[in-house]
Formats: C-alpha cells, sequence, structure tokens
C-alpha cells in the first residue's frame, strides 16, 4: 500500500508538471504580446508629443502677426519671427550712433509643438519700461529668462528682457502685445522702412566674409551672420532651433573708412567661455556681457556680448579666432 501511495503521488506530480510546461509557453508568449503592446503604445505617446508632428497653418501664423501689430517671416525649423526694431530710440555709445538693427532688435519667434506653442524672444527695454512690461507679461503667464545689458556706455541706459512662454499661440501673442503697449516700439507695419540706410560697401564685405569662414547678409545698414552650434538645444523635451536665439549673433555696421562697429553674443557651453574671452581680448574686442538667457536649456548656455569699433577684416579674423574655440556647426 505504501509503495502504491507513493506511485499515485509521482503519477499526480508528473501531470502536474506536463500541465505547467505546456502552460509556460502560452503564459511566454502572452507576456510578450503584453509587452510588445505596452512598448508600442509607450512609443506612440512619444511620437505624438513630439515637437515636429504638427505645423502651423499660414493662417495661424497669420493671425499672430495681426495680434503682435508686426508682420513676421518663417526661418528654419518652422520658426515664425517677427523682428521689432526699436527705430524710436536714439542710442549712442561712445559718441557713435547705433543702427537699431545693430543693437536694439527686439524680436519674438513662435514655434508650434504637438499640442501648443512655445515663444520666446528678447524685448529691448528703456530702464522706465523694464518693471510695466515685467508686470504686464507676469500678469499673462509669460515668464522672464533674463533681464541685463548687452552693450557699456550707451546712452540712454538700455536693458533686454528675455522671455518665454508656452500654450496657444494668438493667446500669447495678444499678452506680447498687451506688454509692448508700455513701450514705444514701432508697431503696425514695416519698422525698418523708417531706417536710414548705409551701404555696407563702407568696408570689403567679400573680405570680411573670407575672414571669418562664413557668409552673411545686409539688413537695413548691418551686415549679419548667424553661427548655429553643432549640437541639439533642448528646452525640457523640445528641441530649439537656432532662429529662436540659440545661435552666435555677429553684426557688423560701417562707421567709415573700411572700419565697423560689431556686436553680437556668443553661444557657449561652460568649457569654451574662457578660450573665447582670451579670443576676443588678444584681437582687441571687449567683452561687454556674460550671463545665460534661458532657464531648462540642455546643454547648458552661456551668452557672452562683445562690442568694438575698428578695421571690419581685423575684427573678423578676431571673432574667426573665437569662434575656432566653439562646438559650431561647420560652415
Amino acid at each position: 500500500m505504501k509503495n502504491s501511495g507513493t506511485d499515485n503521488e509521482r503519477t499526480g506530480t508528473m501531470l502536474i508538471e506536463s500541465r505547467v510546461s505546456r502552460f509556460v509557453p502560452l503564459l511566454s508568449l502572452l507576456f510578450l504580446i503584453s509587452s510588445f503592446a505596452i512598448v508600442t503604445t509607450n512609443a506612440q505617446i512619444r511620437f505624438n508629443r513630439g515637437p515636429n508632428q504638427q505645423k502651423a497653418t499660414p493662417e495661424e501664423w497669420l493671425a499672430v502677426a495681426k495680434a503682435i501689430g508686426k508682420n513676421g517671416s518663417m526661418q528654419p525649423g518652422d520658426v515664425f519671427k517677427i523682428g521689432l526694431p526699436r527705430t524710436d530710440l536714439d542710442v549712442t555709445v561712445r559718441g557713435v550712433r547705433i543702427n537699431p538693427v545693430l543693437a536694439l532688435g527686439s524680436w519674438v519667434a513662435f514655434k508650434k509643438t504637438a499640442n501648443m506653442t512655445m515663444v520666446m524672444g528678447d524685448l529691448v527695454l528703456t530702464e522706465a519700461e523694464v518693471g510695466p512690461v515685467m508686470w504686464s507679461l507676469q500678469q499673462d503667464g509669460i515668464e522672464q529668462t533674463a533681464l541685463h545689458n548687452h552693450v557699456l556706455d550707451e546712452s540712454p541706459r538700455i536693458m533686454y528682457m528675455h522671455i518665454s512662454g508656452h500654450g496657444d499661440a494668438l493667446k500669447l501673442a495678444e499678452a506680447i502685445r498687451h506688454a509692448l503697449s508700455y513701450t514705444k516700439t514701432p508697431l503696425e507695419g514695416s519698422a525698418t522702412a523708417t531706417l536710414k540706410r548705409r551701404a555696407p560697401e563702407e568696408f570689403d564685405i567679400r573680405k570680411v566674409e573670407q575672414a571669418l569662414g562664413r557668409s552673411g547678409k545686409e539688413n537695413s545698414g548691418v551686415y549679419q551672420f548667424s553661427v548655429p552650434r553643432a549640437e541639439k538645444i533642448m528646452d525640457g523635451d523640445i528641441e530649439v532651433p537656432p532662429s529662436m536665439g540659440v545661435a552666435t549673433a555677429i553684426n557688423f555696421q560701417p562707421t567709415g573708412g573700411g572700419r565697423a562697429l560689431i556686436t553680437g553674443d556668443f553661444v557657449l557651453i561652460a568649457s569654451e567661455v574662457n578660450p573665447v574671452i582670451r579670443a576676443l581680448r588678444e584681437n582687441e574686442i571687449a567683452v561687454t556681457a556674460l550671463h545665460s538667457h534661458m532657464l531648462f536649456e540642455s546643454p547648458r548656455l552661456f551668452f557672452m556680448h562683445f562690442w568694438a569699433n575698428d578695421a571690419a577684416v581685423k575684427l573678423a579674423r578676431g571673432l574667426r579666432s573665437a569662434l575656432d574655440k566653439t562646438n559650431s556647426a561647420p560652415h
């Protein structure tokens, strides 16, 4: 009887093991199917959240331009940008009157993401305008990411307020327009039409481009260069295109006799800051400010503003020396 019981137990165990062995592959298959479904769903979620999956229609940007009160243009990276030069201001630096396009160019840039619009910008303000503009933007949910100088020894004193917002494009535009009402920023039409143009041929543009290793463009008497970084710039999970203010900007304003005023800002990571300072100083180009423009960017960026008034080609060589210290995208 004892042996019979043992045999029955063994038989029962074998039956259970057999059933389990048949069931395990089924469990494995179900697990694989479930895992695939989860991964697929997550991938779809990430895909649907992708910042470049939806583009704004021309009608949407037309409504934004109408709300701001100034026309804009499409820039690389599906960015709609509106330039707002402070042609109402008469600013001098060490006795030299500066073209508003050189260093007084307010701007706002909009980019449509999956389910909202991102706006970034830089508002050029007098000291008296800073408080009212900041209050207005805060009331309407647009954040300030920096407030500082860009140049030195200017008269009157000018401040630069960097802004950032996310939400409905039209509401963002209306909020910015409301804030601009506390300034004398020219709107309702093309402000650049009032600028006095000075032919950039007052210095040899071709030699400047050769020395700098970049091609530029003329804008209302100022010759402008934009040099993007090689790596992607992220704000959270959104890629920020160079046209939204994360490219090195270099501006030349002719001052006669082959000379030019230069200003702009280098966009740098931490390890590049001091090598660029040394390169600029070695070429007699002053560093006028060093600071951040953003809050949550990756990699962390520093913006270095500069100034000089000298032979244009000489300055271009100095700027090229500084650019060579950065991880800039190839021309």
